[in-house]
């Protein structure tokens, strides 16, 4: 699966999955949106009171289920960590940021341009910059220095997380929160929901599949494997939105989307920049948390965070626009995430790129 080939049909089939999840329940132009599910079961964790954004997603459940099922019987599963993980849980925290202020990840970009959402250009636009700052970054020889081996039980523990998640889900007791409008109450069957997501989770963790990844690859090496399956989401989804007359092609009175272009430009960059950094998007850092990297299962945790916090403080935009708190955090966050990048180059280590997009492993 780590082929062209394999990595097409791996995109094709979260495209196609995505188109499927919306005509099931979930939102339009969000049947895959890892930043926003995260949001969402923050919500229905009871870690914000944003009630229209609270529910604990099956998708984000199955995806690491999945990864770590085919990561165990593939070999790929080894717990390791140790690798700037404080500095970790901070991106993945301004990351988080960045996607609620454009109100979506790498992934529900492609979905919304898909959808004919021409909102999301300055977003693909301002995701691109983010990354060629970051691979300014890697070229100078940035580092969150290398990971070391951890005891395996260690690597069990975010798995058994979203085990317990989906018992709360199921169980659903008094502390656990359910929208009853608005995008949290837009879903589909949690059975259709999870095994989307457990086969999402196999495809991304056989090919490495990253949205950040296929950019930063044809910038650095002008490899466009990585790329081929961000284009077949695309494409797939493109065809699906035909079809299922989800296709609304403009600017104005997009699903879940603002048009505010500076600020939809700055947050993906901020999302692009911290992503490099971090070695992967959101949905990579899911998979590999999955495969036993407690360092990508803290920066899942910062994304957690980053999260409840954005909501808590009216950080988050919304259709109406961005907010002015909103706006602060993402300057703040291009800071932070600068002053990161500068702090941790290394030029005199032998820093090179990983299959599994690692820095200094």
């Amino acid at each position: 699966m780590s082929s062209r080939k394999g990595i097409i049909l791996a995109g094709g089939l979260v495209g196609l999955l995505a188109v499927l999840l919306v005509h099931f329940g979930n939102p339009v132009n969000m049947g895959f949106c890892i930043v926003c599910f995260i949001r969402d079961t923050a919500g229905g964790l009871g870690l914000h009171r944003a009630g229209v954004v609270q529910y604990i997603r099956p998708e984000l459940i199955g995806m690491a289920l999945g990864a770590w099922i085919m990561a165990l019987g593939s070999g790929d599963f080894k717990a390791r960590g140790g690798s700037s993980p404080f500095t970790r849980l901070i991106l993945g925290f301004f990351v988080v940021i960045g996607a609620l202020m454009f109100l979506g990840c790498p992934l529900r970009m492609v979905l919304r341009l898909a959808g004919g959402d021409l909102t999301a250009i300055l977003g693909l636009i301002g995701f691109t910059v983010g990354i060629i700052i970051g691979v300014l970054f890697l070229n100078r020889g940035f580092t969150l220095k290398k990971t070391y081996t951890l005891n395996r039980a260690e690597g069990f523990l975010f798995p058994a997380m979203q085990i317990a998640f989906f018992i709360l889900l199921i169980v659903a007791p008094a502390f656990v929160f359910f929208s009853d409008s608005g995008p949290g109450s837009m879903h589909a069957p949690i059975a259709i929901a999870l095994i989307a997501g457990l086969l999402v989770g196999i495809a991304a963790q056989r090919t490495r599949l990253c949205m950040v990844g296929g950019i930063r690859d044809l910038i650095m090496f002008k490899d466009t494997h990585l790329i081929s399956g961000f284009a077949a989401i695309l494409v797939v989804a493109f065809v699906g939105a035909l079809i299922t007359g989800n296709f609304n092609l403009g600017f104005e009175g997009q699903p879940v989307a603002h048009n505010d272009g500076l600020w939809n430009f700055l947050g993906m960059a901020l999302a692009g920049l911290g992503s490099v950094l971090l070695g992967g998007c959101p949905l990579r850092q899911i998979i590999l948390s999955a495969e036993g990297n407690i360092d990508s299962a803290i920066t899942f945790i910062g994304m957690l965070i980053g999260a409840a916090f954005a909501h808590n403080f009216g950080l988050a935009s919304s259709a109406a626009g961005p907010t002015g708190g909103g706006k602060v955090a993402v300057i703040i966050g291009l800071v932070v995430v600068v002053a990161i990048g500068s702090m941790n180059m290394d030029k005199s280590s032998d820093v090179t790129m990983k299959g599994d997009v690692r820095l200094g492993a």
